[in-house]
């Protein structure tokens, strides 16, 4: 069968014990190892690698030995207690042999974990574990960690008191980091908060949160609306050797303007239009961003959406020009317009 969504999310935190077997395939390894690290933990308990109640079987020794998944769903250990055959990095071509062990398991045998890398709608391994009728198929896919799978992680840590502008706070860092580096942000959290009764703040996350190729783009954003020109062309620099495209950098510049006019715009005022965003704003970025849309003013942020349109344009076009010169020029001439009084 099937699990997508909040229903994987509970059957990680909570799988059921008298399932035969479970797929975890993805592109992303570290978020298939992740999953694989929490599942495997929630049934055989923090001391089943221990008790040796956990057979480990690469992919590679199983094509050679197709015994081995097997004996490992049979074997008795000296330990009580739930047991899984783990076989990592599978692939379609083991398909025969993890269907016909699949096919002799019973009530108290090992739970088979299988994990794989990207498989496609057709494959062999999706199939078997999709349509078997006591075993789950779960993909990992890119999108960012949901609300639940986020508390799930916190409750992990044991980070039960969390203010809403420290979720806020975390969702962001949930969106921006890889799930290995977020989960480790989580913990480090923890142990800060260790002994502190107190909710957790938003400062505190900030804290303890690493620094990331998105710290820098605000970082030019904010430049951009401050309008300090005299940081451009250093910001820019420094993200381009990041990585970061001109086409990036656009989308995040429209996107951070389309705020300020919506604060513009809102009948309650910039503070209220901030608070109504979509994405919530970042709560360090609340008090500057509703300034900016202060100072700018609806007239004159519909001329900065013009500009970036007309750059967005560029930029996707045929033209022959430097693509991250002309982000950077127009970056320029946004910093310029916010100093037009």
């Amino acid at each position: 069968m099937k699990l997508t969504g909040a229903a994987a999310a509970r059957y990680f935190a909570r799988p059921e014990p008298d399932r035969a077997g479970l797929l975890v395939f993805g592109s992303d390894a570290m978020r298939v190892a992740l999953r694989r690290q929490e599942v495997v933990a929630a049934l055989i308990g923090p001391a089943g690698e221990a008790e040796m109640r956990l057979t480990r079987i690469a992919a590679a020794d199983l094509r050679k030995d197709h015994a081995l998944l097997s004996d490992a769903i049979k074997a008795q250990g000296f330990f009580p207690g739930p047991r899984v055959a783990l076989v990592e990095d599978a692939a379609d071509g083991l398909a025969p042999v993890i269907t016909a062990a699949l096919s002799d398991w019973r009530e108290g045998d090992a739970a088979v974990v299988v994990t794989a890398g990207s498989l496609t709608a057709k494959s062999a391994l999706r199939a078997l574990f999709e349509k078997h009728q006591n075993a789950y198929a779960i993909g990992i896919y890119d999108d960012p960690p949901s609300r639940e799978e986020i508390e799930a992680t916190l409750a992990r840590a044991g980070l039960a008191d969390v203010s809403r502008d420290a979720m806020v706070e975390l969702v962001g860092l949930a969106r921006d980091l890889d799930p290995g580096d977020f989960r480790q942000t989580v913990e480090k959290v923890a142990l800060y908060k260790h002994g502190d009764p107190s909710p957790l703040t938003p400062a505190e996350v900030e804290l303890c949160a690493p620094a990331t190729i998105e710290a820098g783009l605000d970082d030019l954003l904010h430049a951009t609306a401050d309008a300090r020109p005299d940081r451009i062309g250093s910001l820019v620099q420094r993200l381009s050797g990041q990585g970061v495209t001109p086409v990036s950098l656009c989308i995040a510049a429209t996107r951070h303007f389309r705020v300020l006019h919506m604060a513009a715009a809102d009948p309650g005022g910039a503070a209220a239009g901030i608070a109504r965003a979509r994405p919530p704003v970042i709560y360090k970025h609340r008090d500057a961003m509703q300034r900016q849309a202060q100072a700018w003013g609806l007239r004159r942020l519909e001329q900065a959406l013009a500009i970036l349109t007309d750059t967005d344009l560029t930029l996707r076009s045929s033209s022959r020009a430097p693509a991250m010169a002309v982000m950077e020029r127009a970056l320029l001439r946004l910093a310029m317009l916010g100093r037009a009084r």
